[in-house]
């Protein structure tokens, strides 16, 4: 965060101070107590079962408040700010940091691939830039403070996430970060205990749209039959489209898997937007298996190059790119075979990007697939787990197994469809070692799908992967 004094604070905040110095600097902001501390300046919107205590132990600071607090005002070295409504003055001083900045930022939003479109784009970027962004995938709304408070004058860009979890996120997300640019990489199903229907999470996603604005960039999945939904007519701002399937300013053809990544062409529409020399078809290698990989690496090739990165600059740096573990990760496992670990999160979309990459890399070996229930389907739980294991039936595996009770119902559904497969489902995760055990082999690929919040998996995981000898 940029320091600034509680003078300065005072004016932007409309506030009043009543106690302390205006002198004093604060370098960071808060309105959460338990991350209080020294030099931080805090937005107390809390009214009741305060902890004093925290507050004496973080001075000298700065707090802004709308209530008198007679234990506040007796905190030595504990500067107040009175203003009249606290969530007025804390949206005010959001707006005045944020007009501080005139730099690209990226949000980017999507059931699948955030998190990774995000690092490619960070990744081309830092090479000449000074970039800050999210942290791995942690992205939730108690972040956005942070996030928009690491933008200082040395910033030259910014990529953020705006995860959904219920109507509303999207926009929320914006009020901070005020995005230039929006990336939707695709809209599946997901969180639908917060948006209880999936017609809602397409309106949740879409809500990108409205957040970047008229003068905003939309960057959108033009082979994704949710996204076609959201409405991009009215749009007065600009739209890049990305895809394989279907006609799209940046498409990627002549895909194929390669040494530890994907190969393909990219082709770029040649728009006025887009200012080449004549050459319109690029060579391509991105780290990381599967085709929904070759589209998070359109994604951000639209993204930076809408920066001003070249387009033979964007894809150079993009040979580096290192991919987060557990995100369809390939590792040895004991005695000989491979894990395909994507144990980062669970959907039917990624699921079906799992098994299809499962396809990609087995060259021949035995495809065994264990999988564990999906979570946040809410009332359409039962159907979404159904039409996974439909999924599953239509891309083949040799050995399928599932471990919880609503991941029963795609192994159930599966061996409706026609899985010649074997078939094995478990309530827990009790008997699954065993039974890879004796089924395992060199010539055997394993693709272990789960949340990371599936403990027991989890687990598993770690047991069955083969730890690199130290002493060597």
């Amino acid at each position: 965060m940029k320091s600034m004094s509680a003078r300065t604070i005072c004016l932007y905040v409309n506030g009043q101070l009543i106690k302390g110095s205006d002198r004093v600097r604060v370098n960071d902001a808060v309105y959460h107590l338990q991350k209080m501390g020294p030099n931080k300046l805090l937005f107390l919107k809390q009214k009741w079962q305060i902890d004093w205590e925290k507050i004496a132990q973080s001075v000298p600071c700065v707090v802004v408040t709308d209530t008198d607090f007679a234990e506040l005002e007796q905190i030595e070295n504990c500067t107040i700010i009175k203003v009249k409504n606290i969530n007025h003055a804390f949206w005010g001083f959001v707006n005045f940091y944020r007009n501080h900045f005139s730099i690209p930022v990226v949000a980017v939003t999507g059931t699948n691939g955030k998190t990774t479109t995000k690092d490619m784009i960070l990744h081309i970027l830092s090479f000449d830039r000074t970039v800050t962004g999210t942290t791995k995938s942690a992205n939730s709304r108690t972040h956005h403070l942070t996030y928009l408070l690491s933008i200082d004058k040395d910033t030259d860009a910014a990529v953020f996430e705006s995860a959904v979890g219920a109507p509303g996120d999207v926009l929320l997300a914006s009020r901070y970060y005020r995005p230039t640019i929006g990336i939707i990489t695709n809209i599946g199903v997901y969180h639908l205990d917060g948006c209880k229907t999936p017609e809602a999470y397409v309106l949740a996603k879409a809500e990108m749209v409205q957040a970047v604005g008229s003068k905003g960039t939309i960057i959108v999945n033009a082979d994704d039959e949710n996204t076609k939904k959201i409405g991009l007519k009215r749009f007065k701002g600009v739209v890049h489209t990305f895809g394989i399937t279907n006609r799209a300013d940046f498409r990627a053809t002549k895909i194929e898997y390669g040494t530890n990544g994907m190969h393909f062409e990219l082709k770029v529409r040649n728009k006025k937007k887009f200012p080449f020399s004549g050459k319109k078809k690029y060579s391509v290698f991105v780290p990381g298996y599967g085709h929904h990989q070759v589209l998070n690496a359109l994604a951000a090739l639209a993204a930076v190059h809408e920066i001003g990165v070249d387009i033979n600059e964007a894809i150079k740096r993009l040979r580096s790119f290192k991919n987060l573990p557990a995100h369809l990760e390939t590792c040895p496992g004991k005695g000989g075979f491979t894990i395909l670990d994507d144990t980062w999160s669970s959907t039917p979309s990624s699921l079906k990007a799992a098994f299809q990459t499962l396809n990609g890399i087995s060259r021949g070996k035995k495809r065994i697939a264990l999988v564990g229930d999906i979570k946040r389907l809410g009332d359409f739980s039962q159907e979404y787990h159904r039409q996974t294991g439909e999924m599953i039936a239509k891309n083949g595996v040799d050995v399928l197994i599932t471990v919880g009770s609503k991941a029963a119902e795609i192994a159930k559904q599966a061996k409706r469809k026609g899985l010649k497969g074997d078939v094995y489902m478990f309530p827990t995760i009790h008997g699954v070692e065993a039974l890879l055990k004796r089924i395992l082999d060199k010539n055997s690929i394993l693709l272990i799908k789960s949340s990371s919040t599936n403990d027991e998996i989890v687990k598993l995981k770690s047991k069955l992967k083969l730890r690199p000898d130290k002493n060597k």
